[in-house]
């Protein structure tokens, strides 16, 4: 199947429409989640929570000997909050920084897992195969009830983002002073975990363990590059992250052996690389632009301001100079007075040069930061 065929696909046919849905989904939450841990400085928290879901499930499973996706998100889900407060406990009642208590967590508590998933594996129950789809994720095991649960806990994020957002924007950028006008900061800081860690638990059917925590800052890191308003990074993220899932399902659908979690991410990474290099505020390629036309600027200043020390010595500042004293002025080029003359700093006639009223001031303010500068 193409890729053409595919989007023409997902407005009739039930199961396409709902892996789409669902996909779309978990990268908005995702987006839009995942921007509060990457301004946190938790990039890791994604990984270490997803992580420590892992043994939730097979304990989930050995409790209940059953595969019903609820009830083993519902063990991943207590087992993720269980690894956030023990990351955050460990960081404020030891002296250990966050990330010694993340990878603490996440090694302790994946380690866990797997022991369990062997152990169950080697059951005699014949319900244990297909535990391990939550490594890698299989949005083909999405259903209709699960795209709805997720739009339900997208909804209630979202009126608790609106609802809370002041505090939360405090909270990110000013924690001293959120405390000093009196917000439970504890209980802010509480609410946001507990919301990334259900956005996780969320994504582990379709994406898994393992890549979850790309899908959670890859479109929050490509958003930041875009912008420096929260509101409109959150908004981008969720846009990224829906976008990435929808095209991600759509090249995985289209190809054949393809997993579509591993897709999604790829796709939401092609969004960090182009953001990293084209963003126009941060982008590597604008800033080398800038770097080179600062250079350039840098270097007609101080044509200008020699050409100034020269000027200044006639009472009549218009007085023409030959272009040939300015030869052994390291830097100077022909294109250089063009660009002196398109500015309407200098006036030229043949080999001859003057200094306009303009340039006059222009430069002499340069003259004296440099003088100022080489004092200093």
């Amino acid at each position: 199947m193409e890729l053409k065929e595919y989007f023409s696909l997902v407005f009739t046919d039930y199961t396409l429409r709902t892996i789409t849905l669902g996909t779309a989904i978990l990268g908005a939450i995702c987006g839009m989640l995942g921007s509060f841990a990457v301004l946190r400085k938790q990039s890791l928290l994604g990984d270490a929570i997803s992580h420590a879901a892992l043994p939730g499930i097979a304990i989930a499973f050995l409790i209940t000997g059953t595969k019903e996706t609820n009830i083993l998100l519902l063990g991943a889900l207590i087992s993720g909050l269980i690894g956030a407060f023990w990351i955050r406990g460990i960081t404020r009642n030891t002296h250990l920084k966050s990330d010694t208590a993340l990878g603490l967590i996440l090694s302790l508590f994946f380690g866990f897992g797997m022991l369990l998933l062997t152990f169950i594996q080697k059951q005699p129950n014949a319900n244990q195969s297909g535990l391990d789809k939550f490594l890698f994720g299989q949005a083909a095991t999405l259903l209709a009830r699960d795209v709805w649960f997720m739009a339900i806990v997208t909804g209630i994020c979202l009126i608790i983002l609106i609802l809370f957002w002041k505090e939360f924007k405090l909270l990110l950028f000013d924690a001293d002073y959120t405390k000093t006008l009196g917000f439970n900061t504890k209980f802010i800081d509480i609410l946001i975990t507990s919301f990334i860690v259900l956005a996780i638990v969320l994504g582990l059917q379709t994406v898994g363990v393992v890549l979850m925590s790309a899908m959670l800052l890859a479109p929050a890191a490509a958003a930041r590059q875009w912008t420096n308003s929260l509101s409109v990074m959150v908004i981008l993220a969720a846009f990224f992250g829906a976008f990435a899932g929808v095209v991600g399902t759509g090249i995985s659908a289209s190809q054949d052996n393809l997993s579509t979690g591993p897709v999604i991410v790829l796709v939401a990474a092609v969004f960090v690389i182009f953001s990293f290099i084209f963003s126009p505020s941060r982008g590597l390629l604008f800033r080398q632009i800038r770097f080179i036309q600062n250079r350039k600027d840098l270097q007609l200043h101080k044509t200008l301001a020699f050409m100034y020390d020269i000027a200044k010595t006639h009472e009549d500042k218009s007085h023409p100079h030959a272009i040939k004293i300015l030869n052994n002025f390291h830097g100077f080029t022909r294109k250089s007075l063009q660009k002196l003359e398109s500015k309407n700093y200098i006036e030229l006639d043949g080999q001859m040069w003057s200094m306009t009223q303009n340039g006059y001031h222009f430069a002499a303010n340069l003259y004296n930061q440099q003088i100022n500068t080489n004092n200093d």
